[in-house]
Formats: C-alpha cells, sequence, structure tokens
C-alpha cells in the first residue's frame, strides 16, 4: 500500500462566532489515518465531526492546527490549498446529484471541469466508475430516474472517478430507508476494502461505525472523547459519555473499598457489593462510576456455583424482542437493563440472581481514565459468546 496515502490532522481549531461569542466548533482535535484505513468520526449533532470534515476537505478555513494529505500539508504554518487541489473525492449527506444531468455526465463532471483529459479517457474512466458501484448500463439514464440506494452509489462514483487519494463521506446513508442504509452499508464497506482507498466518514450511526470501521474518534463538544478499535470503544469506553452514546450500559455510582482478593478493589454501590478492577492510582474512599453492558450481565433462576460478583434481585419488567429477551431487574436500590437469550425462561416477579462479571466491568473516573481490560480481544469474544447463552 502507497505510505503517501493518508491523513493526518494535528490540534485543528475551527472557530464560529454566536451572538457575539466565540465557539470552539473544533477544538484541538487530532488524529491519524493508515493507508487503506476506514476512519469513523462518531458523534451526536453539534460535536464538530462534520466541521472536521470540512477543514479537511477545505471547505471551511481552520483557525488553528495543521492538515496534511498524502503527506502534503494542505492547511497551518500560512499555508490553505482550495477543495479542488487537494486529491479528494467527497459524497455529501444530500448526494448533491445534477438532476438534469444524465448517470454518465453526473459522474463525467469532475473530470470535465479538470480539463486536459481526453474525452476517450473520461468515457473509459466513467465506465470504469459506475462498474464498481454496479451501475454498469445505466450511464444513459437520467439522474432522477435511479432508486434512493442507486442515487447514493452514482455520488460515490463520481467521487471515485478523480482518483483521490482521500475518501470522504459525510453521512452518506442517512437518507436511506433502513433496510437499504443496512444493505448500503455492507456494499459500501466491501468496496472501500477492494479499492483500498483511504476514507474518513462521518456518522451519528453507531451501528454504521462500529460495522464499517477500522478506527473511530468519538467526539463531544468539538473534541475527540476516545480513539480506537471499534472493539476497544465498545468493550472498554474511556468516559461515560462514550459507554453512554456507543450501545447501552449500566451505570451505578459507586465508592472505592478496600482491595479484593483477586486483585482488584471492592466497591459500594445501589445494587450491592461488587468487586472489579480500577485504574491505576484509584484509592479508597474514591467516587467512581461502574459501567457494565445489558448483554453482559447474567441472569440465574438459581446461584451459580463458583462465581463472584452475584447478587440476589427480582424481575422488575420483561419485553421479549424475539431475538433477545429484554429484562429490567431490580437489584438492592438499583434497577439494570439485561438482555438475556430468548429461550431464558422467566417472568415478571421471579427472584432471580445477577452476575456482574468481573472482567466485562468498566470502572470509570474523571481523574484517572479506564480501568485497564483484564482480558485479551480473543478471550472477551468467548465470555461475551457465553454470556449471551447464560441463563
Amino acid at each position: 500500500m502507497d505510505e503517501q496515502r493518508s491523513l493526518e490532522v494535528e490540534n485543528l481549531v475551527k472557530v464560529f462566532m454566536d451572538r457575539g461569542e466565540q465557539v470552539r466548533a473544533v477544538d484541538g482535535v487530532s488524529f491519524q489515518v493508515e493507508p487503506g484505513a476506514f476512519y469513523t468520526l462518531l458523534g451526536p449533532s453539534g460535536c464538530g465531526k462534520t466541521t472536521t470534515l470540512r477543514c479537511v476537505a477545505g471547505l471551511e478555513r481552520p483557525d488553528g492546527g495543521a492538515i496534511m494529505v498524502a503527506g502534503r500539508r494542505v492547511s497551518g504554518e500560512g499555508q490553505f490549498v482550495p477543495p479542488h487541489k487537494r486529491d479528494i473525492g467527497m459524497v455529501f449527506q444530500s448526494y448533491a446529484i445534477w438532476p438534469h444531468m444524465t448517470v454518465f455526465e453526473n459522474v463525467a463532471f469532475p473530470l470535465r471541469v479538470a480539463r486536459g483529459i481526453p474525452a476517450k479517457d473520461i468515457s473509459r474512466r466513467v465506465e470504469e466508475a459506475l462498474a464498481t458501484v454496479q451501475l454498469a448500463g445505466y450511464g444513459g439514464r437520467m439522474a432522477t430516474q435511479l432508486s434512493g440506494g442507486q442515487q447514493q452509489r452514482l455520488a460515490l462514483a463520481r467521487a471515485l472517478v478523480r482518483r483521490p487519494k482521500l475518501l470522504l463521506l459525510d453521512e452518506p446513508l442517512s437518507n436511506l430507508d433502513a433496510k437499504l442504509r443496512d444493505l448500503m452499508r455492507t456494499e459500501m464497506r466491501e468496496l472501500q476494502r477492494a479499492l483500498g482507498i483511504t476514507t474518513l466518514y462521518v456518522t451519528h450511526d453507531q451501528a454504521e461505525a462500529l460495522s464499517m470501521s477500522s478506527r473511530i474518534a468519538v467526539m463531544e463538544h468539538g473534541r475527540v472523547m476516545q480513539e480506537g478499535t471499534p472493539r476497544e470503544i465498545y468493550q472498554r469506553p474511556a468516559a461515560r459519555f462514550v459507554a453512554d452514546f456507543v450501545g447501552n450500559a449500566n451505570f451505578l455510582d459507586a465508592t472505592v473499598g478496600e482491595r479484593a482478593d483477586f486483585g482488584g478493589m471492592w466497591l459500594e454501590t445501589a445494587a450491592g457489593r461488587l468487586q472489579a478492577s480500577c485504574p491505576e492510582g484509584v484509592a479508597p474512599d474514591e467516587k467512581v462510576t461502574l459501567s457494565i453492558r445489558p448483554e453482559n450481565l447474567r441472569v440465574y433462576r438459581t446461584p451459580p456455583s463458583a462465581a463472584v460478583n452475584v447478587l440476589p434481585g427480582v424481575i422488575e419488567q420483561q419485553m421479549f424482542l424475539g431475538d433477545v429477551l429484554d429484562c429490567k431487574v431490580r437489584v438492592g436500590q438499583a434497577t439494570l437493563t439485561t438482555r438475556q437469550h430468548p429461550t431464558v425462561a422467566t417472568r415478571r416477579g421471579d427472584s432471580v440472581y445477577v452476575e456482574f462479571p468481573v472482567d466485562l466491568c468498566t470502572v470509570l473516573t474523571e481523574s484517572h481514565g479506564v480501568s485497564a481490560a483484564a482480558y485479551t480481544l480473543d478471550e472477551s469474544e468467548q465470555i461475551l459468546g457465553s454470556a449471551a447463552t447464560s441463563g
């Protein structure tokens, strides 16, 4: 893979004026995208992800920091390269397709604007781009005659026809219905892998980010809260915001107690006394937050043998959703959400026992970061797999 096909963003700042006050839409954002990677900026509306992408594209002029595309500085240190000279392709949320043009002319437009490309080369590259996105034979149709998924692929073909070193995608699937969005998610990721093109993707959709990305940067208030692989982001969130935004999580306020036998610490929570690994530097009597995913809580009818972190509870609510049993369980003074295998036979009001697997509990603090994982990724797959079938 060509080492030049990469992106570097360093301490990026973008300020907007709002009612006479300066607002840092992007506040010191830094990240690197490796050649051929699919890198996603994930976060809620207003977090700064699209502004970051627009700065990379050259559609916004940053107020600080530097941007390098394929080893070339395009912003920072007094330089600002205009968008059409950055060697990028971009797909917008609205697709920005010209309705008065045919499919062929929509894709050919960037090449015609570039000038100097022979007509026969334009025709060949357009046909190649259309074939790449499975639109071969559609060139003579008007763009408005295409379905939503086909229009999305048309916009992608137009971005790819220039053979850019960097592809920017700004929520390109948000206008599709749920079923088509799932289909296009798979198609787009497979296409990106096949082409090996470095991609920066912006979305607020957690499923898109987790399923498509090589790495994810979760953003809030213009800053990157955590950066890592999808598995790291989901299984070991570094902050409460990340745990809450990416998937679902139970949170228990906790006070740190004495050291436990296995090397972790005892925690006093509203659910009861629990053991967990704590970040380095956490001391007794410190206030922390214990986080655990609903699918990682295990519910039993009888007390499990040789298990720690097992507390009695009562089923308060449950909903059968086909592929999962969604249960609300009262444990001590806390109500927790659990997701069990649909074959688990419990009813509202049943007394149960709830296990909080030590290795699947995450302790969050404001001053020390996140507790380190006590298992490898391969081991976590086995743990999560067994959790899904417990009951």
